[in-house]
């Protein structure tokens, strides 16, 4: 069977844009002749489309599009159409909606699958508004009996952590009822080290059943999560056949009887992939917000330095604003490494100084500040008056607001509520900092963007003087060796100290990341990029006293 994969971008909630991209797609490869034409899981209405799913007036939208959807198929009578939608079940009680892939052709509905297994882990809910389907049958058509699946139906096997979640296996009953393709559609998150897992589970279940595997992969950015692709369609004996492309759309046209090579996949670089996840998810949370052009604070630091490389080119440079806002105790650096890094990338910079606000601020504090050596008070000001004018930058001109924390300083609060943490996406937020430092590296692979001095100097805030980073903090390699294993891994307290680190610095760190949930409640969605990143997939409470 000739299947085309086509590996694209939706948009959530924009039922007509979506739509005319189907079109655009069949019309596009039409003229190959395929026998099917295979689409994202929910295509049709976006993933994830969240509590959009409990309004009926858009449930009932998304209904009639399959009916378009049948009109299309008889435009094309010798191309099949298949098809990521939202579904009724017609049954009470129970939820009344399923997360189906529905098959068309010759201008009527042939088939619809509902998908089994429901993740309920991590960043996913979908118990909250579909039911499972209650049986796993191939569905004939053009000479095969093809078995199709919906994302989570194939993450069943024996090198998956979330086997244990189901007693069901979707693959196994389409199979043992004869299955001779599999179909898989999907929206399945990116997180690195993802694409080498899913190789390994698709290529798996083709070598058990005898049966090739066609796996077709949303890509693109909504909200924290970026959609990869990396579809691909892999032989039998597991052998990968065809291997898309990550992080664009793409569509291609497969040949199932096609013997693939053994050698054939090759695992993503980590930093690469990270860095393109990082540039998709910028570039769609901004398109698909409604913004142009974005607005960031350039400290001479590494971090804001890796955001602005990622905006520049996510949304091209001169869409992109740095500002610098030295103050009393920002170094020289702090400005001209901040002015040669935007002259290299070609983006636009300004400098604005917080000195005289800043100063304002103590005069009108004096009489609560005095009497006291300055803390955390004072250097928590600077940042919020660095927020507030790049939030007023915002209001004026229509940017985007990107924020530059890294995972190390949201676990532990190393950053200011209303100030450093003030945007509309924190860029970085699932990143831990030496992470960021390979990103600068890998920046700079070709060309000296980033100058060399802003990944050399020691890390600072510079809100005191002579302020470094390891003044406060533990050494960042052994910090987040700590929070990979306690967040990422839930391990516990002792785990960790048996793992090698001293129990103070353990205690310090576990302390600190309890204490700040209420800060990164606050926080701006950031991208998620790791397989346990804060935010939707990490729900803690935060009125809570707990041992770690």
């Amino acid at each position: 069977m000739k299947v085309a994969i086509a590996q694209l971008n939706p948009v959530v909630g924009d039922i007509t844009g979506n739509l005319a991209r189907l079109r655009s797609t069949l019309a596009e490869v039409a003229p190959l002749a395929p026998d099917l034409v295979v689409f994202p899981e929910l295509f049709i209405i976006g993933y994830p489309p969240l509590d959009l799913l409990e309004r009926p007036d858009f449930v009932a939208r998304a209904e009639a599009a399959l009916g378009e959807v049948a009109r299309v198929s008889g435009d094309y009578p010798d191309v099949g159409i298949m098809v990521g939608a939202v579904v009724r079940t017609g049954r009470s009680p129970g939820r009344p909606l399923q997360n189906a892939a529905v098959l068309f052709s010759r201008g009527r509905e042939v088939a619809r699958r509902a998908k089994t297994l429901l993740p309920t882990y991590d960043v996913f809910d979908e118990v909250r508004y579909f039911a499972p389907a209650d049986r796993s049958e191939p569905v004939e058509f053009r000479g095969e009996k093809l078995g199709i699946a919906v994302c989570e139906d194939a993450w069943r096997g024996e090198d998956v952590e979330c086997r244990a979640c189901y007693d069901r296996d979707p693959v196994a009953e389409l199979a043992a009822a004869g299955a001779t393709l599999f179909v898989v559609i999907s929206a399945s998150p990116f997180s690195a080290g993802k694409d080498e897992a899913r190789f390994r589970l698709l290529s798996g279940h083709a070598r058990r059943c005898g049966v090739p595997f066609v796996f077709v992969n949303q890509v693109g950015g909504n909200d924290e999560l970026v959609f990869d692709g990396r579809s691909m369609v892999v032989d039998s004996r597991g052998r990968p056949a065809l291997v898309l492309d990550s992080f664009r759309e793409e569509v291609r046209i497969a040949d199932t009887r096609a013997e693939g090579d053994a050698a054939g996949y090759r695992p993503e670089d980590r930093v690469d992939a990270v860095y393109r996840a990082l540039v998709l998810g910028v570039g769609d949370y901004a398109r698909k917000c409604g913004f142009e052009k974005a607005v960031l604070g350039l400290s001479g630091g590494i971090d804001s330095a890796v955001v602005a490389c990622i905006a520049a080119e996510a949304l091209g440079p001169g869409n992109v604003l740095g500002v610098t806002m030295p103050s009393p105790f920002s170094s020289r650096g702090s400005v001209t490494h901040s002015r040669a890094l935007a002259r290299r990338l070609g983006i636009g910079f300004d400098r604005v100084p917080i000195a005289p606000l800043f100063n304002r601020y103590l005069r009108t504090l004096a009489r609560h500040l005095a009497g006291r050596e300055a803390d955390e008070t004072e250097e928590n000001i600077q940042a919020r008056i660095r927020g507030n004018i790049l939030m007023a930058l915002s209001n004026r001109y229509g940017h985007l607001v990107l924020a530059s924390g890294n995972k190390s300083e949201l676990a532990v609060g190393y950053c200011t509520l209303y100030g450093d943490m003030s945007g509309g996406l924190t860029v970085l937020a699932d990143v831990p900092k030496t992470l960021v430092y390979e990103l600068a590296r890998h920046i700079n692979r070709r060309r000296e963007v980033i100058p060399r001095a802003v990944i050399e100097k020691p890390p600072s805030a510079e809100l005191r003087p002579g302020q470094l980073d390891q003044d406060t903090l533990p050494p960042y390699d052994v910090l987040d060796d700590i929070l990979a294993r306690y967040v990422d891994d839930g391990r516990s307290r002792d785990e960790i100290v048996a793992a090698g680190h001293r129990c103070e610095t353990v205690d310090w760190v576990v302390g600190r990341v309890a204490r700040n949930e209420y800060k990164r409640y606050q926080a701006a969605p950031g991208i998620k990029v790791s397989g346990k990143a804060f935010g939707r997939g990490r729900r803690m409470p935060l009125a809570a006293r707990y041992e770690g």
